[in-house]
């Protein structure tokens, strides 16, 4: 076996782990998400995250972890899509922020 065969198969088998990882991240993401939006009465539209970026970072223990940035959408009427924000440190989740939006007048759920 080359020594050029081999460092492409790291690659390969790195770019992979990589990805599988993230969509892991990903899917434990939505579920908070989901279940924040559950307890809020809002609904989550799509059922899916945006991701808007993954950076490098130190987290509060000071090593280095990706720092993912995904977008949702999601309503408290059904008529109105708002935005929101999750922020993961490496699979943790760092922050969470919603656009503002109208609080239904009945205390019944419409979800």
């Amino acid at each position: 076996m080359s020594l050029s065969l081999l460092f492409w198969a790291t690659v390969v088998a790195a770019v992979i782990s990589f990805w599988w990882r993230s969509d892991k991240i990903k899917h434990g993401a939505l579920a908070q998400v989901s279940r924040y939006c559950k307890n809020q009465n809002l609904q989550l539209l799509d059922q899916t995250l945006v991701l808007k970026g993954v950076w490098l970072v130190r987290n509060e223990k000071g090593s280095l972890v990706f720092r993912r940035k995904y977008s949702f959408e999601f309503t408290s009427t059904g008529e109105i899509r708002y935005q929101g924000r999750v922020v993961l440190y490496g699979a943790l989740l760092h922050s969470m922020d919603l656009e503002a939006y109208i609080i239904p007048d009945d205390e019944d759920s419409i979800f």
